[in-house]
């Protein structure tokens, strides 16, 4: 929800360029980052929400020198936040709490309250960071509280908390205390084969909240420069699928139908994808089908693979276009509770294969 105000202006000096909005996927990483070329990092948080809002509870961004890394929802909220970010850096103030109310005060059709959290990092903060860096990486829940008084950060510390909100604030005249998740929320998602396809995959899974392992054993086929929310892994897909946690996501789309089926097989006879999508034609998924049957997958595990994969509609075969509906189908999934039965059940596909030997089937069709 841009304001037109706060839009660029035709009139703007040719010789300006903007550059691409940075993503945010690990707060404590990228500020300890930021702290080796700058002395300073602001840190603005969405820490409560009342009625609607262009972001949630937890939604955050950072200014690191003229650098800004997230979001905290666009339009005059961030732009008066950023200002509030900037005011920050100039002074010595170490954090603050501000309210903000989107229709009267900002001119946001939105109409919710927003409470924003902002709060300055320093090099003296580096030994936490480091430490809320490698707890992250345990996987395990993890909850960081930070008390203010005034405008002066008495303590953060790592503290064990129930299963409650991912961010809490409480707050009166003089102080306030936050109480903050921080074990990674995103999605973990398997994503074996890096060819046309998997490569424009990965440039739209990357602005998405996924942890993303990308394998393919071929050499040279990883691209250089991925973002820390991808993690390529350079070996045989079947000596590994079985690490993904319990409850991954997986897509196979691999150069080789066997490779393909192979790993298809493995992931139905385990059991506990959150989604399983199979690049490949209506033809593809019946052949797939008709010998998983007779490798012993019943009907409710087959109904678990989504082939073909992406929302109806687009019958582009554009790598990216592929790319954006597999995307699309994906975060509907993930947007519905992890019960098995909640994923999108693919329509029966029941047809023979049409050639006259089958290398899926592995039988020859009289």
């Amino acid at each position: 929800m841009l304001d037109r105000q706060y839009l660029p202006q035709a009139t703007a000096p040719a010789a300006e360029t903007g550059h691409w909005l940075r993503p945010l996927h690990c707060w404590p990483r990228q500020t300890l980052a930021s702290l080796r070329k700058h002395d300073a990092v602001i840190r603005v948080l969405i820490a409560a929400v009342r009625g609607s809002a262009p972001r949630e509870a937890g939604a955050c961004m950072l200014l690191a020198g003229d650098t800004l890394y997230g979001t905290v929802g666009g339009g005059n909220l961030e732009w008066q936040a950023l200002h509030a970010a900037r005011e920050m850096r100039r002074g010595v103030t170490d954090a603050r709490v501000q309210k903000l109310i989107l229709g009267i005060e900002l001119g946001q059709c939105c109409g919710g309250v927003v409470e924003i959290w902002l709060e300055r990092w320093t090099g003296a903060d580096r030994p936490l960071l480091e430490r809320l860096v490698t707890e992250q990486q345990t996987g395990k829940p993890l909850w960081l509280r930070s008390t203010l008084r005034g405008e002066r950060i008495e303590t953060r510390s790592i503290v064990a908390a129930p299963s409650l909100a991912r961010v809490t604030l409480h707050r009166d005249r003089d102080s306030a205390e936050l109480l903050e998740r921080l074990d990674d929320a995103r999605q973990p998602l398997w994503l074996y084969g890096a060819g046309h396809v998997g490569q424009a995959l990965v440039r739209v899974l990357a602005e998405l909240p996924l942890q993303v392992t990308w394998i393919d054993a071929r050499p040279g086929v990883f691209p250089a420069g991925l973002p820390d929310s991808v993690t390529p892994r350079a070996t045989a897909p079947m000596a590994v699928q079985h690490e993904a946690p319990p409850g991954a996501a997986h897509i196979v789309m691999t150069h080789d139908h066997a490779l393909d089926y192979a790993l298809v097989l493995a992931l139905l006879q385990g059991g506990d994808a959150r989604y399983l999508g199979l690049i490949g034609s209506a033809s593809k998924a019946a052949r797939f089908r008709s010998r998983l049957r007779r490798d012993g997958i019943d009907e409710a595990r087959l109904a678990r693979l989504i082939c073909p994969i992406g929302v109806p509609g687009i019958d582009s075969k554009w790598p990216g276009a592929i790319a954006v509906s597999v995307a699309a189908q994906l975060m509907q999934t993930l947007s519905t509770p992890s019960d098995p039965s909640a994923s999108p059940a693919p329509q029966p596909i029941e047809s023979s294969c049409n050639t006259d030997h089958c290398h899926i089937c592995k039988t020859k069709q009289s």
